[in-house]
């Protein structure tokens, strides 16, 4: 059953899978939250786990950085094994003032400067959206948390160093939250394959004020949107 990627069995992925960026933060949320977690995929370190959450079974695993990363990953679990949904649970950059450093965002859709949806269609536009289905839940979770949060478009672009310095103005402009580097690109990968998708985001850098979280940070203190994403999948 092991993909050029993934090297588990029929069956050791849960229906639904979390995705953080970086396989230590996976590795952190399943030490942290998972009952029983086993490590099911340690490939080029890109490691995942799956293990029971209130009696729920789930999954989480890196994606790596990048909407070609998150892609190949994202197709394998869908198309190779029975994954149902997966949950970005990622940073992003705030590019509105409204919208902080710790805050989350709930990416509705999310547009990209990424070809690679309109290569699936023909140089079409796609309408890379969530499933409505895994956002309601989350939504309600964070309302029941009282966590600040905000849900609307993110931007998926493929350049973490911006080329062109006015893009972020005229993206707050057309009322975007904030940039990142996957949703875009899983929310076509979940199309293309008959899955679920949806791209939850903690701010941890405010391109308009310069504010940023270290590393460390990143890695180990995005504790609220964890456990929205996984009060929610326990519903899915």
């Amino acid at each position: 059953m092991a993909t050029p990627h993934i090297a588990a069995n029929s069956g050791d992925f849960a229906d639904t899978v979390l995705m953080p960026g970086d396989p230590l933060r996976a590795k952190h949320i399943a030490e942290t939250y998972l009952a029983n977690p086993v490590l099911v995929n340690d490939v080029r370190g890109m490691l995942g786990y799956t293990g029971e959450y209130r009696g729920r079974r789930l999954s989480v695993m890196g994606s790596g950085m990048g909407v070609p990363s998150i892609s190949i990953y994202a197709h394998e679990l869908f198309t190779q094994f029975n994954v149902k949904n997966i949950v970005r649970i990622g940073s992003c950059g705030s590019i509105r003032d409204e919208v902080k450093v710790r805050d989350i965002v709930i990416g509705m859709g999310a547009g990209t400067d990424s070809l690679v949806n309109r290569v699936r269609l023909n140089h079409y536009d796609f309408a890379a959206i969530a499933d409505y289905d895994l956002l309601e839940p989350v939504v309600n979770a964070a309302r029941r948390r009282e966590t600040r949060y905000h849900v609307g478009a993110l931007f998926t672009t493929d350049l973490f160093y911006a080329a062109d310095p006015g893009l972020t103005e005229r993206l707050s402009a057309h009322g975007v939250k904030a940039v990142e580097m996957e949703a875009a690109g899983l929310y076509g990968v979940a199309a293309a394959c008959g899955g679920k998708a949806l791209a939850l985001c903690t701010v941890s850098d405010h391109l308009l004020s310069g504010e940023r979280l270290s590393p460390e940070e990143r890695r180990t203190s995005f504790n609220d949107m964890v456990e929205i994403a996984l009060e929610a999948a326990v519903s899915f």
